[in-house]
Parts: C-alpha cells; sequence; structure tokens
C-alpha cells in the first residue's frame, strides 16, 4: 500500500507516517471568537497535527423545522438559531486560521454548504473534512473537486453501498481522499466503535483509514493507533461539564495529551523492530550478570568425581553455565576445589 502518497499540506499520512491527530473543536466554542482562538492555543501546545471547526451558514444549509440533536440550548429557540449563533464571517475564518499557522499547526473546517465551500476556498483552507451527514450530498461533492485539494471523509451514518458510491464518485474525480470509520453516536459506546471496519476499509480501499471517535475515552482511539490506524479525529472540550451538544462525547486537553503520548511512543516502538539475536548480542554483559553459574557447595579434594549433590547454581553467569551440569557430573577434578567456588572447564579432566 503505497498510501504515504496522501498529504495535507506538507504532512504525509499513512503508510510509516506517525499517526496524524485531528482535534475536532467543532461547536465547542459557542460562538465565542475568543474562545475558539483559544482552542487552537490549547491544541497547539499539547502538539496536535490539526485543529478542526465546523464552518456553518445558517441559511444556507437549515430550516425552521430542522430538530436538535440533542436539546441542550438555554439560547437558542430553534437549530436554525444555534447555526445562526456559531457562524463566522470570512475574516474571522481567516484570522484563525492564520493563527494555527502560526502555531504550525493544520487549520481544517468542515464545510456545510456550497458557499461555506467557497468562503473556505477563499482563505485557502488545505484540505476538505466531509461529516458523515453530508456524504451523499452530490452539490458539496462538486464544489470540492473544483478545489483539487485532497478529502477527509466522514462514515458515520453510512453503510458500505453508500460509502462505495462516495469512494467511487472521488475516484472519478480524480480527488485524493482518506477516510474515516466513524459511528455517529454522542456518546458512542465502545461495543460501537468498529476497529474491524478500520482493517476491513483499508482493505477494500487501499488508501489510509482512520477513526473519527465520539465515546469520549481514549482507549477506542489507543486501540485504533495499535491497529494500524493512520488518523485519529476526537472532539475536544476545556471540561466536559461545558455547555455544548458534543462535552460529553469529547475528550478534554488533558485527555487527549496522554492520547499524543501514546501515539509518539507507539510511533517510536514500531518503527524500530527488534532483532532478537542481535539484541542478544548486545545483552551479553546483562546476561552475565544475571544468568547463575554452577558453584561448588562443599570442600571437594583433588581427584573428587563432580555429582549433582557436589553443585548448586548462583549468580553471576561467569563460569560454567547451569545448562551445561549434565557435561560435568562424573568428571574428575584436577585440585582442591572450595565451597562456594564458580567452577571453571580447567577444573576438570576431559575439558570440552
Amino acid at each position: 500500500m503505497e498510501d504515504c502518497k496522501f498529504k495535507i499540506g506538507s504532512r504525509k499520512i499513512g503508510f510509516n507516517n506517525k499517526c496524524f491527530i485531528i482535534a475536532e473543536v467543532g461547536q465547542s466554542h459557542d460562538g465565542s471568537l475568543g474562545i475558539a482562538h483559544s482552542y487552537i492555543d490549547a491544541a497547539a501546545e499539547i502538539g496536535v497535527d490539526a485543529v478542526k471547526f465546523q464552518t456553518h451558514i445558517a441559511k444556507e444549509e437549515s430550516t425552521l423545522k430542522e430538530k436538535f440533536r440533542v436539546n441542550f440550548s438555554y439560547v437558542d429557540k430553534t437549530r436554525f438559531d444555534y447555526w445562526k449563533r456559531m457562524e463566522f464571517s470570512e475574516e474571522q475564518w481567516a484570522g484563525l486560521k492564520k493563527h494555527c499557522e502560526d502555531l504550525d499547526i493544520i487549520f481544517l473546517s468542515s464545510p456545510f454548504s456550497v458557499n461555506a465551500v467557497k468562503m473556505l476556498e477563499r482563505i485557502n483552507i488545505s484540505a476538505w473534512k466531509i461529516g458523515s451527514g453530508e456524504i451523499n450530498n452530490s452539490q458539496l461533492f462538486e464544489a470540492i473537486s473544483k478545489t483539487n485539494k485532497p478529502v477527509l471523509l466522514s462514515t458515520g451514518m453510512s453503510n458500505w453501498f453508500e460509502i462505495d458510491q462516495s469512494v467511487n464518485r472521488l475516484n472519478e474525480l480524480k480527488i485524493s481522499y482518506c477516510i474515516f470509520q466513524t459511528t455517529s453516536k454522542y456518546p458512542t459506546s465502545l461495543r460501537d466503535v468498529g476497529l474491524n471496519i478500520i482493517q476491513e476499509m483499508k482493505t477494500r480501499y487501499d488508501i489510509p483509514v482512520g477513526l473519527s471517535d465520539h465515546t469520549g475515552s481514549i482507549s477506542s482511539s489507543m486501540a485504533a493507533i495499535s491497529s494500524g490506524a493512520s488518523m485519529i479525529e476526537v472532539h475536544v472540550v476545556f471540561d466536559k461539564n461545558m455547555f455544548g451538544p458534543d462535552s460529553k462525547s469529547s475528550l478534554t486537553f488533558k485527555q487527549l495529551e496522554a492520547l499524543i503520548k501514546f501515539r509518539d511512543d507507539f510511533y517510536e516502538i514500531n518503527s524500530n523492530p527488534v532483532d532478537k539475536d542481535l539484541i542478544a548480542k548486545d545483552l551479553i554483559p546483562m546476561k552475565k550478570l544475571f544468568n547463575k553459574s554452577l558453584i561448588i557447595n562443599s570442600f571437594l579434594s583433588k581427584g573428587s568425581l563432580l555429582t549433582h549433590k557436589n553443585l548448586t547454581a548462583k549468580k553471576p553467569g561467569i563460569g560454567i553455565p547451569v545448562q551445561d551440569i549434565d557435561y560435568c557430573i562424573g568428571r574428575k577434578i584436577i585440585k582442591d576445589l572450595e565451597e562456594g567456588h564458580i567452577l571453571e572447564w580447567s577444573d576438570m579432566e576431559g575439558r570440552l
């Protein structure tokens, strides 16, 4: 699999590259530009690869008939009102993107309308994240295809037929893409994570595959990284008691920091296969320290024959190894040996 050809900006994703971690802010900023910027600072400080937002333009994507997924809001009468409150201007989005660039992390945002695509393209976004609810949106696909930029595709509510259709569409449009196993439950139970689907997607499509996780736990993402996931996307909040629809299905920054450390440690381990014979050679000094030698357990005079009763095993392993005891039994010693003497081949007749 040559999935290392997939890149976001200058970052290579897949194959032997370190798992790419995206901190999904989503709507956790609750419409506050200042809080949105503070999420970027916090994410950059712990070493994420990218920060992802969602670009909503209420009148372009919603109607007054849209119901709340989670009835959480004390502020908004309708979900349309909520999306309206989540809007930022093009200038504000450009400022958020520049903030990411200043901190050397990638700015991403999921568009939910064609006009959102056009606005994000004007600020020169690096790649497109297509949310699970937009996987069948042909208008969005067509607008994105014209930008010739890579796509990250979530599959949270789709069956295999729908995923195949989207993949075929991306192939026909000659768009570079990767795909996320996602389960659109908030929060997702560990039983519904679907690590097996990650492996099936890798085989089925021969592309980088990641996990977009909503469990609120780092266990699923750690398991996915260990299983070869090329990307991890997790929602993040400052505190799980914060106002908003995604708080319970998000990680805190402390959790995300632990996940990033695991990602880095796993990459270090997985990138350095060990030759068991070679490392054993390097450990010969340690082996002598920990292994045991044959030891004389009571005084023996010259000419005595060695028996099992004469010998015991003790550290260090600098004499005859205990596993060679059968080669010593019945041999005649050629000098007096004191109790505690470390047996050597030169102590006996008929040296091997």
